[in-house]
């Protein structure tokens, strides 16, 4: 794919970038080149600027390791060993590690990333299709994933934390900031977000799940610790908790929303040690038989 002098012109660069585009390139280049180019001098802002209104190619590199202070890739990269980038990863394509993946600034993979090791990145995370890894991922900033993510080991976001799809979480699941989920969210251990919890669908937690603001799932939470929240606790079906229901001082604990009271009974059932304090709808069934 080739660019040329008017290509670039017409999605409107600044004054400045675009004056250095015409000095190193005249008329024009190969993308992925003027890309490489671009990184190489230091404008890492300008290749992912130029990705941004280009898009996507369907390139795919395959490399053994890599090593560098920057990558901008418009296609898809496959790498057989680890991924070590001091500064910004941003691939327009997939992303495929053996080994593992740190990046010491945002990592941004336009479709999905799939790693058979860890993930760290010390800036945002941003993945548009799925995120896979086969033991943790840890975030310093906002983690946006918008597709399904399932890690292996542990979940940590130093930010926002949004997957669109499903999640499953094989050991603990911790966001400093919200942590949103648009369907189902399956966690080993405990699941604990600073701000608010949203899942569109199920929360289910081998451990416990705690809310610093409100906790809110459209079907069912179960947990075999303690469901808690700092203001209310709401399920569109049941509540299951092998520790207890504990919602903060003054709110309530809601369970049924979605459901026709006459079905409370089987599809809104509220299960846990002791009947929760401020329990405003639901059918109590005492503690778990199991």
């Amino acid at each position: 794919m080739v660019l040329t002098r008017s290509f670039v012109r017409a999605k409107r660069p600044c004054t400045d970038g675009f004056r250095w585009f015409v000095r190193q390139f005249d008329e024009g280049g190969n993308y992925q080149e003027l890309l490489d180019t671009m990184v190489a001098a230091g404008r890492v802002g300008d290749a992912c600027w130029l990705l941004e209104q280009f898009g996507p190619t369907g390139e795919v590199r395959v490399v053994d390791a890599i090593e560098a202070d920057a990558v901008v890739f418009a296609g898809t990269l496959q790498v057989r060993g680890n991924v070590d980038v001091e500064g910004k990863l941003h691939v327009g394509g997939g992303l495929q590690v053996d080994g593992g993946v740190r990046v010491g600034g945002d990592l941004i993979v336009g479709g999905d990333l799939r790693v058979e090791g860890n993930v760290r990145g010390e800036g945002r995370v941003t993945i548009d299709g799925d995120l896979r890894a086969g033991w943790g991922v840890e975030s310093a900033g906002d983690l946006h994933c918008g597709g399904e993510a399932r890690i292996g080991w542990d979940l940590r976001c130093g930010g926002r934390l949004r997957i669109d799809g499903n999640a499953f979480i094989g050991l603990e699941l911790h966001s400093e900031g919200e942590l949103r989920c648009g369907k189902g969210l399956q966690v080993g251990g405990d699941i604990r977000a600073e701000a608010n919890v949203r899942v569109g669908q199920g929360i289910a937690a081998g451990g416990s799940v705690h809310g610093a603001m409100h906790l809110e799932a459209g079907w069912g939470i179960k947990a075999g610790g303690l469901i808690s929240a700092e203001a209310a606790i709401r399920a569109g079906e049941s509540l299951q908790a092998g520790e207890g229901i504990r919602a903060g001082n003054g709110y309530g604990v809601f369970a049924g929303l979605d459901v026709q009271v006459e079905s409370w009974e089987s599809s809104a059932r509220v299960s846990a040690p002791e009947k929760p304090a401020g329990l405003m709808s639901g059918w109590w069934a005492g503690p778990a038989l199991c």
